[in-house]
């Protein structure tokens, strides 16, 4: 079985959840265990946010477009988030963020929810591209189990 959608959605807060709520709901219908969704979604949402926060070119909310792409591939998920924005001249470092800190968590988080993470430069006209991938755990009876 293998699935995939792409979303092309304004740099604005609302379009975060709206994109977490697509994948849930994907995830719920293909089969996959809620644990497994869940921390997806989590990351899945950090990504978004970051994007939102800094993938363009203006203040946030006012200008650009981010991507987000699932596959459910197997026993694989993999996320794409693509921004607009500078990129980066060098890797962001991914330290542990304080406890009690309100921002800079998101890629550390990502990070700890993933089995793979990778963060780079979109090829050509800038941006930033977010990837991260989890082996997926199934329901018993998943609909969408390639038998």
């Amino acid at each position: 079985m293998s699935i995939w959608w792409s979303l092309h959605l304004r740099r604005e807060a609302a379009s975060v959840p709206l994109a977490r709520r697509l994948l849930l709901g994907a995830m719920e219908t293909a089969g996959v265990d809620p644990d497994i969704s869940y921390d997806l979604s989590v990351a899945l949402t950090e990504a978004c946010a970051n994007a939102v926060e800094h993938g363009g070119g203006g203040a946030r909310g006012t200008s650009g477009v981010y991507r987000v792409t699932a596959y459910l591939d197997g026993e694989r998920c993999r996320i794409e988030v693509t921004d607009s924005g500078p990129g980066f001249t060098h890797p962001p470092a991914i330290r542990p963020a304080r406890v009690d800190a309100e921002h800079g968590r998101g890629l550390c988080l990502i990070r700890e929810l993933a089995d793979h993470v990778h963060i780079g430069n979109k090829p050509g006209r800038g941006g930033t591209v977010v990837s991260f991938d989890k082996m997926l755990k199934w329901t018993k009876d998943a609909p969408l189990v390639a038998v």
